[in-house]
């Protein structure tokens, strides 16, 4: 799998995929004023990283630098299971100092039960437009980073 930098010509399949994803893994949600545009707004100043599997893209994750938050990480319902969501989360970690931030919906169980294998701690929770969510932080252990 290549986790590769975002180009713009990759931003109409990932639009499709993070609606269609969001329609799928956010059921609780009513998605019918989302659209393929939301993509733009979520994204927006934020870096991309790509998920490929046989040049067909399968995933990405978006990171506000500044603050080392992880913003977005969607895969292909198809792909999920298959280890993308780990190898976009190991590529995040080199932009990021030495802890990342994110917040997860508690209604999101899958991505919350993902988040805490991968070392993620809830540090706080509050409500947001989506609904309630778990405030989540993982230190990065910088020394591996250089020995992979």
């Amino acid at each position: 799998m290549l986790v590769r930098t975002y180009r713009e010509s990759d931003r109409p399949f990932l639009r499709t995929l993070y609606l269609s994803s969001r329609k799928k893994c956010w059921t609780w949600l009513d998605g019918r004023q989302w659209h393929l545009e939301d993509f733009d707004g979520a994204t927006f100043g934020e870096k991309i990283l790509v998920a490929e599997e046989q040049n067909h893209i399968v995933g990405f994750a978006s990171l506000w630098l500044p603050d080392s938050f992880l913003h977005n990480l969607f895969v292909d319902p198809a792909w999920q299971r298959q280890g993308v969501a780990t190898a976009l989360l190991e590529a995040c970690y080199p932009l990021c100092g030495d802890k990342m931030a994110l917040k997860c919906l508690t209604k999101n169980r899958r991505a919350l039960a993902f988040y805490q294998r991968h070392g993620w701690k809830i540090i706080s929770s509050g409500i947001a437009e989506h609904g309630e969510y778990f405030l989540m932080h993982r230190a990065i252990e910088q020394h591996k980073l250089f020995f992979r």
